[in-house]
C-alpha cells in the first residue's frame, strides 16, 4: 500500500572478463517531479566511495577518474528519461569492487530508496579460439554439388563456471550471416535461411576431441561461396539465474569459391519460316573434372514468365541417355556437354519460348548416382513466320443514297488471289469513319467482324439496327462480302472500308490469322438542306378576368422536312413568388405526333379537366384553360418538335421550335387581407385552457361574408426562437371540415369558427410540451362576379408565444394533506397499540412483605 522512489541495478555479482567493455544499467521508477531524472555513479573497493561520473554535474568526477572520463573510457549513456548505462571500456582488475547508482531527490516527500549498489567481479581472459594449424585461412575451390568440412578449436580456462556458444558464419558482401550455432545451453540453432538444409542434413555441426567444432556442408550451391569464420562467445549465469555474455572472439577459417554450373542455349532469338525445321542446342558449362552424367529436359511456353509447372514438356533425356518418344521432335547428345533439339515441319503455333533444364549426376562409392546440381536456361524466343497468301481487296458501292432513307449497298471483293491453298479461309471486318470538315482526328468504329468460323460479331454502333433488320451483312459469293443499309440516315454519312483477313489451318485443326488487307475508302454522302421550323402563338381573347377561359393557338410552319408531323408541349413560366415551382417553368400538357394527349406536371386534382390541347389543323394547335385562377398568371409558350418518317415505319426527330410567349395577367382591385393572432392570457398553468384567436381583417373593396371563405391552419414551433420546423396542430378548410394532427400528450385541441373573420384554437388541459410560438396560416377564397371561387395567396400571421407554468400549491396540496392524514392515523394507531400492550399483555404483579408503620425502623432496612 506504500509508494516510493525505487532505484534498480542488476543483482550482484556481475562477472566480467579483463579487457572487455562493461555496461551497468541503472533505472528509477515511482518518482515525482520532472520526467527526466539525473544519476550519480560512485565506486568503492573497500569502504569509502569515490565519485566517478554524473549526468548533471560536470565537476562531480574525482581526480583519479578525470583522465579516463575525459578520454571516453568511462562514460554515461542515457537510454531513457528514467534510465542510464555506465560504460567502462577495457576493464582492469582495479575496477573490481562495488558501484553505487544514486538519484537526487525531486519528490515532495522522502520515501523509497535513492541509491542501489552492484558488485563487479573481474576475471582473467581464459578463452582461446583457433582454426587450422596454418596461420592464414584456407582457400577452397569447389563445384556446385560438392561437399567440404571446416574445423574450429575453442577452449576456456576461466576460473568461473562458464559455457561456450559456438557459431559458424559466412560473409557474403560486407555482412556476416549465421549458418549454424551450438548455444551455451547445448542446443543447435540454424541461421535464417538455413533451416531447411539443416533439417535435410546438408549442414551439420559436430564436436570432436580437444574442444574442436566441425562444420560440414554438402550439396553446395552458389550462395555457399564466401569467407567462413568461427565466432565463440563465453557466457556465465548471473545472480538472477539469467545467462550473460561476458566476451566474444572469432577467427576466419577458410575462403570458399564455388564454380557455377550454367545451362545456356547457343542462340538467343530464332526466326523460322513455316514448314521448316527448328534446331536448338543446350550447352552445359562446368569445370567438373570427374565422372558425371547430365539429365536434359526441353520445355515450351507461350510466355517468358511461365514457370516449369505451366510450361509444356517437349522431350527429355535422363542420365542414362534414355530419350522419351516423339514423332516430330528429336533430341541427340552432340558431345559431353551439348544436347541438340530438332523440331521438324514447324507451324505458326510453334512460336513461343523454348528453354532447357539440365541436372548433373555424379557416381557414389556404392555405385549409385546422385543429383548434385540442377539449372534452367534463359528462354529463347522462336518466331515462326507463316506463309502468307497473296491477294488484294477492292471496295465499291453498288447502291448509293440520293436522299435520306434511301438504301446503301457496299461490296468488299477479293481480287488477284495467289498461293491460296485449301487450308486458307477468308473473313471480313466492316468499319465506319465520320466525316469532319476540320482537321480533327476521328477513330474508326467497328460495325461488324467475322471470326475464323464465320460467326458475325456486331459493334456497338450497328448492334441495335442490325437486330432490327435495318443493317444486313451477307456474303454474295466466295470472294464477295456485302453490307446493306436499308434506310440510310444523316448519321450514316461518312467513309466506309473493309478488312479481309486470311486464316491458316494448323496441325491441331485450329485456325490462326495470318494476314490482314485493308480496302480503299468509299465515301457515302449527299447534299442536304438544314431543317427550319417556325412556331407562332396567338391569344384569341385580348382581355379576360379570373374565372374565364384562356385560349391560345400555335401555328407551325417548316421547310426541308419531308411529310412532317408535330408534337406540341405547353409550358408556363410562373413568377418567382410561386413556391410550388421554384424552377420557374412548368410542363402542363403535351400532344405527341400520333395525337395522344398527356398531362405533364398539372397536379391540381380539382381541375383535372381544366386544360385541353387539341389539333385544329395539320399545322395548327389550340390550348384552352377553363376557370382560370389568380395562380395561373405567367407566360405560356408552345414547344413544337417536328418528326419525319424513318426506316421501318419509325418516326425520327428532325428539329425543335419554341413559340413567342403569351402572358396571363390579372389586373384586379379586390380586397387586401391581413391576419393576426391574439390571446387574452398567453401565460397559463398546467391543466388550464388556452384560447388563441386568428383574426382576419380586410382592406380596400368590401365584400359580402358569403363571397369570402378561408382555409385556416394552426402551427406551433416548440422553441423560444423560431429555429425549428413548425408542427401542424389543426386545420379548418373553407367547407368547415376540421383536421387534427396526431398528438402524443393528454392535452386536446379544438378549432372553430366564431365569426366570419375570427377562428379560435383551444388547447384543453395544457401540458409542458404545449409551449412555444403559435401562428396561423390563412388561404382566402373570393367569389368573382361570375360565381367562380378564386384562391388568393397564403397569409401567415405573426407568431405569439404560449408559456405553460406549473401551479406549485395545487401540485403539492393533495400530497401534503394525504401525508398529514396518514401520519396522524399511524400515530394514533401506535398509541393505541402501546396502551393495549401495557394494559393487558405486559402487566406483572409484585408481591411485597407488609411492614408496620413505625417511626423507628429496623437496622436491616437502613
Amino acid at each position: 500500500f506504500c509508494k516510493g522512489r525505487i532505484v534498480r541495478v542488476p543483482k550482484s555479482p556481475l562477472i566480467r572478463v579483463l579487457g572487455t567493455e562493461v555496461v551497468i544499467p541503472c533505472s528509477v521508477s515511482d518518482y515525482d517531479g520532472p520526467s527526466e531524472q539525473n544519476f550519480d555513479w560512485e565506486f568503492s573497493r573497500e569502504t569509502d566511495f569515490v565519485r566517478i561520473v554524473s549526468t548533471w554535474d560536470s565537476t562531480f568526477t574525482s581526480e583519479e577518474y578525470q583522465k579516463r572520463v575525459g578520454r571516453g573510457d568511462i562514460k554515461l549513456r542515457r537510454s531513457s528519461n528514467d534510465a542510464v548505462e555506465l560504460v567502462i571500456r577495457n576493464i582492469q582488475p582495479a575496477d573490481q569492487g562495488r558501484y553505487k547508482c544514486s538519484t537526487p531527490s525531486t519528490d515532495a516527500t522522502v520515501q523509497g530508496n535513492y541509491d542501489a549498489e552492484v558488485q563487479v567481479k573481474v576475471i582473467s581472459d581464459g578463452l582461446s579460439v583457433s582454426g587450422s594449424k596454418a596461420r592464414s585461412s584456407v582457400s577452397l575451390k569447389l563445384s556446385e554439388g560438392d561437399s567440404f568440412k571446416l574445423r574450429c578449436s575453442a577452449v576456456t580456462t576461466s576460473p568461473e563456471h562458464t559455457h561456450l556458444h559456438v557459431t559458424w558464419q559466412i560473409k557474403s558482401g560486407l555482412v556476416w550471416r549465421d549458418i549454424l550455432s551450438l548455444t551455451h545451453e547445448g542446443k543447435f540453432q540454424p541461421g535464417p535461411g538455413y533451416e531447411e538444409r539443416y533439417r535435410n542434413g546438408d549442414i551439420r555441426l559436430d564436436t570432436g576431441v580437444n574442444d574442436t567444432y566441425w562444420l560440414s556442408v554438402s550439396q553446395l550451391s552458389s550462395v555457399d561461396g564466401g569467407a567462413y569464420r568461427c565466432l565463440v562467445s563465453e557466457w556465465v549465469r548471473g545472480a538472477d539465474s539469467s545467462w550473460q555474455k561476458i566476451q566474444e572472439k572469432s577467427v576466419e577459417i577458410a575462403n570458399v569459391a564455388i564454380q557455377r554450373t550454367d545451362v545456356v542455349i547457343s542462340t538467343s532469338n530464332v526466326s523460322v519460316t513455316e514448314r521448316d525445321s527448328l534446331d536448338l542446342t543446350c550447352n552445359i558449362t562446368t569445370d567438373r573434372s570427374g565422372i558425371f552424367q547430365a539429365e536434359v529436359t526441353w520445355y515450351f511456353s507461350v510466355s517468358p514468365d511461365d514457370t516449369l509447372s505451366d510450361a509444356q514438356v517437349l522431350l527429355s533425356m535422363d542420365h542414362d541417355s534414355l530419350v522419351s518418344d516423339s514423332t516430330l521432335i528429336s533430341l541427340s547428345h552432340v558431345d559431353r556437354s551439348s544436347y541438340r533439339l530438332l523440331v521438324r515441319d514447324v507451324a505458326v503455333e510453334d512460336s513461343g519460348y523454348y528453354f532447357c533444364q539440365a541436372a548433373v549426376w555424379v557416381p557414389l562409392h556404392n555405385g549409385s548416382w546422385q543429383k548434385v546440381v540442377e539449372r534452367t536456361s534463359a528462354p529463347v524466343n522462336v518466331v515462326v513466320t507463316a506463309l502468307e497468301p497473296d491477294y488484294e481487296v477492292f471496295l465499291n458501292a453498288s447502291k448509293t443514297p440520293k436522299f435520306s432513307d434511301d438504301p446503301t449497298e457496299l461490296n468488299c471483293m477479293i481480287t488477284n488471289a495467289q498461293d491460296t491453298e485449301a487450308n486458307i479461309r477468308f473473313t471480313v471486318s466492316w468499319y465506319y469513319r465520320q466525316h469532319l470538315l476540320s482537321d480533327d482526328v476521328v477513330t474508326e468504329e467497328l460495325l461488324a467482324t467475322m471470326d475464323a468460323d464465320w460467326t458475325l460479331l456486331l459493334g456497338d454502333r450497328s448492334r441495335e439496327r442490325t437486330q432490327n433488320g435495318e443493317i444486313i451483312f451477307f456474303k454474295k459469293a466466295v470472294d464477295i462480302f456485302s453490307l446493306r443499309i436499308q434506310w440510310t440516315s444523316e448519321s450514316d454519312r461518312g467513309d466506309y472500308f473493309c478488312v479481309i483477313s486470311a486464316w491458316s489451318k494448323h496441325r491441331n485443326n485450329s485456325w490462326v490469322k495470318s494476314k490482314d488487307v485493308i480496302s480503299p475508302f468509299v465515301s457515302i454522302f449527299w447534299a442536304t438542306q438544314d431543317y427550319t421550323l417556325t412556331v407562332e402563338a396567338v391569344k384569341l381573347k385580348p382581355f379576360f378576368v379570373a374565372g374565364h377561359t384562356f385560349e391560345m393557338t400555335c401555328k407551325v410552319s417548316s421547310k426541308n422536312i419531308k411529310t412532317p408531323r408535330y408534337s406540341v408541349l405547353i409550358t408556363a413560366e410562373k413568377p418567382l413568388t410561386d413556391q410550388s415551382n421554384p424552377n420557374g417553368t412548368t410542363r402542363i400538357i403535351s400532344l405527341n405526333q400520333d395525337s395522344v394527349v398527356r398531362l405533364e406536371d398539372w397536379t391540381d386534382q380539382t381541375r383535372v379537366d381544366g386544360v385541353v390541347l387539341e389539333k385544329v389543323q395539320e399545322n395548327e394547335f389550340r390550348y384552352r384553360m377553363y376557370q382560370t385562377q389568380i395562380s395561373d398568371a405567367g407566360l405560356y409558350r408552345c414547344v413544337v418538335t417536328a418528326w419525319s418518317p424513318g426506316g421501318g415505319g419509325m418516326w425520327r426527330e428532325a428539329v425543335n421550335g419554341l413559340s413567342n410567349p403569351i402572358q396571363i395577367d390579372f389586373q384586379t382591385s379586390g380586397p387586401v387581407f391581413n391576419v393576426s393572432v391574439h390571446s387574452d392570457n398567453p401565460t397559463i398553468y398546467q391543466g388550464e385552457l388556452a384560447d388563441l384567436l386568428c383574426v382576419v381583417t380586410t382592406e380596400g373593396m368590401a365584400l359580402e361574408p358569403d363571397d369570402m371563405s378561408f382555409d385556416v391552419s394552426w402551427f406551433a414551433v416548440r422553441s423560444f426562437a423560431l429555429d425549428r420546423e413548425p408542427i401542424l396542430l389543426a386545420s379548418l378548410d373553407r367547407r368547415g371540415i376540421v383536421t387534427q394532427s396526431r398528438r402524443n400528450g393528454s392535452s386536446d385541441l379544438s378549432l372553430e369558427r366564431i365569426s366570419p373573420l375570427e377562428f379560435r384554437l383551444r388547447v384543453h388541459g395544457c401540458e409542458d410540451h404545449d409551449f412555444g410560438n403559435h401562428y396561423c396560416v390563412v388561404t382566402p377564397w373570393v367569389r368573382s362576379a361570375t360565381g367562380v371561387w378564386q384562391q388568393e395567396p397564403d397569409i401567415k400571421a405573426k407568431p405569439i408565444f404560449l408559456s405553460v407554468k406549473m401551479d406549485v400549491l395545487n401540485a403539492f396540496k393533495y400530497p401534503l394533506l394525504i401525508g398529514i392524514g396518514l401520519a396522524t392515523v399511524i400515530g394514533l394507531l401506535s398509541c393505541l397499540i402501546g396502551y393495549c400492550s401495557s394494559r393487558w399483555c405486559c402487566k406483572k404483579e409484585v408481591q411485597e412483605t407488609r411492614r408496620e408503620r413505625r417511626r423507628l425502623m429496623s437496622m436491616e432496612m437502613d
